[in-house]
């Protein structure tokens, strides 16, 4: 029986959906948790709905500080915009459930009045003992005629300020069914499931009655979450039926599994979506890359913001769970570095050598030192934050000359004396050139013409060269990254390295 007026309790039906996404700010999110947002956020916004922030806080004592503020800065990273949340606020305001508890206590008060919950008083002692006597006679497991108090004296009991949590009252015959958008009907038998808890003994909601309240509160039309919610599914439809309320439609989306198999670790990729971007990540690429972990549109990849807020449904989500792939990952990175404006790139290369520069290099760094670097290595980088390790020659006065068994390779080894000649007569001659001369194509050409005259492969001068002038043997293209040096330094460089060698 409804514990409520049922046209009270009846949303509008309307063509108009609302999502949520409700985490605990019991940490950062990580990815497969910030996934029902992305997914919940783009389903909303292509049939001209509403996405709202909430965050479930009911559980005080795994509540971290701060958590609350990385999980809107993870969205806002990923570029997720909500229409309502604890920041902005809203018609349905507050969105924090610890500011919504008197709601909460109201409706409870509605359960017990219509015998459709009950005190507990049980001991976690008398609980204990429950569990294993039903382990040792082979019984489903789940508390249900733990205690049979009357109303009255358990309402007596409680103003006398004992102890209690309040448990629902499942019904003990028939079945339940509940429908999700990807499965379909689910059945579950009543006997199976226990009397679970709506009110804790320290007076917060657990999340079976907090989000079955608050999504009516709320309208919200479509709730989002992983399968092992399944099983909690039968206990949410039967609550609202208690309430007289209007389900929504559930979506259990599939886990997100580690390569070969098995739980998502951190070291297979579970980490917080705020990891991902120190780590070098763009923001495209996360937001392309959860949405193809479950989801895809024929045999495209590659998944502009508009493309997704303009093809992606929730039904189209696939039941097989996805694989987190490192690889796809990284190659889908590296093609949207690639394909940055390079204006944009150029942005985000100060801001990623702001944090990674070593802190003696004077900041602001120069912006015209890092648009010139900027086209020589957009196509050579895979992260952003693999740009510190090819670049910092630039802002060294002085470079530590790698030891002879790193500098001396291939036709080198072995022959210090040799290299240190050469890089003697590249010293001269670079000397030499003129100052109006020094570009690029000067450079390339005196170089070129100096290996010649040495009788040496052009690759052979230049691994020397360069090793002595970016202390690297991998760098940026060598002549214009000289030019940019200048010709003085690149000079003292090139006569150090020959002095180490000699």
């Amino acid at each position: 029986m409804p514990v409520g007026n049922s046209d009270q309790n009846k949303r509008t039906l309307t063509n108009r959906p609302r999502l949520r996404y409700a985490p605990s700010p019991t940490g950062d999110p990580h990815v497969g948790n910030i996934r029902q947002a992305v997914w919940s956020w783009l389903h909303a916004k292509r049939y001209g709905g509403d996405f709202i922030v909430r965050l479930e806080d009911t559980d005080q004592s795994r509540a971290q500080p701060g958590a609350d503020k990385r999980i809107l800065d993870s969205l806002r990273w990923l570029g997720v915009e909500w229409d309502e949340g604890p920041d902005i606020g809203g018609e349905y305001a507050p969105y924090i459930q610890s500011h919504r508890l008197d709601l909460y206590h109201d409706h409870i008060k509605m359960l017990l009045k219509n015998d459709a919950a009950r005190r507990c008083f049980c001991s976690p002692e008398r609980l204990t003992e429950i569990r294993e006597e039903q382990q040792a006679n082979k019984l489903p497991p789940g508390i249900r005629d733990c205690c049979d108090i009357a109303p009255e004296d358990a309402e007596a009991r409680a103003a006398a300020g004992e102890s209690y949590v309040v448990r629902f009252k499942t019904p003990r015959e028939g079945t339940t069914v509940a429908t999700d958008l990807l499965r379909g009907d689910i059945s579950f038998e009543n006997s199976t499931l226990d009397d679970f808890v709506l009110l804790k003994s320290d007076g917060f909601p657990t999340y079976h009655l907090a989000h079955v309240v608050d999504d009516h509160a709320m309208d919200i039309t479509l709730v989002t979450r992983g399968e092992e919610w399944i099983s909690s599914l039968p206990r949410h439809a039967l609550l609202f039926d208690a309430f007289g309320y209007d389900r929504p439609e559930y979506a259990h989306a599939s886990v997100i599994k580690a390569p070969g198999g098995g739980k998502l670790s951190k070291r297979d990729g579970a980490k917080s979506i705020l990891e991902y971007a120190e780590d070098g990540y763009l923001p495209e690429t996360l937001l392309n890359f959860l949405c193809l972990t479950g989801w895809g549109h024929g045999d495209q990849t590659l998944f502009s913001r508009s493309d997704l807020l303009s093809l992606f449904d929730m039904s189209d989500i696939t039941l097989a769970s996805a694989t987190f792939d490192h690889d796809k990952l990284a190659w889908l990175n590296g093609t949207y570095i690639r394909a940055l404006d390079e204006n944009v790139f150029v942005t985000s290369l100060k801001r990623q050598l702001e944090l990674d520069l070593p802190v003696d290099v004077p900041r602001p760094l120069d912006e015209a030192l890092i648009e010139s670097i900027a086209p020589l290595i957009q196509e050579r980088i895979t992260l952003m934050t693999d740009a510190v390790a090819l670049v910092d020659f630039f802002w060294q006065s002085k470079i530590s000359t790698p030891p002879p068994e790193d500098f001396l390779v291939k036709k080198w080894r072995d022959r210090a004396q040799e290299a240190s000649a050469t890089l003697e007569r590249v010293g001269t001659r670079l000397n030499d050139l003129p100052d109006s001369s020094w570009n690029t194509s000067e450079i390339e050409a005196l170089l070129r013409n100096l290996a010649e005259e040495l009788s040496l492969k052009a690759g052979e001068l230049l691994s020397l060269v360069r090793t002595a002038v970016t202390g690297k043997r991998i760098s940026p293209p060598l002549f214009e990254s000289m030019e940019i040096v200048g010709k003085g330094l690149v000079v003292e460089r090139i006569n150090e390295a020959s002095s180490s060698l000699s």
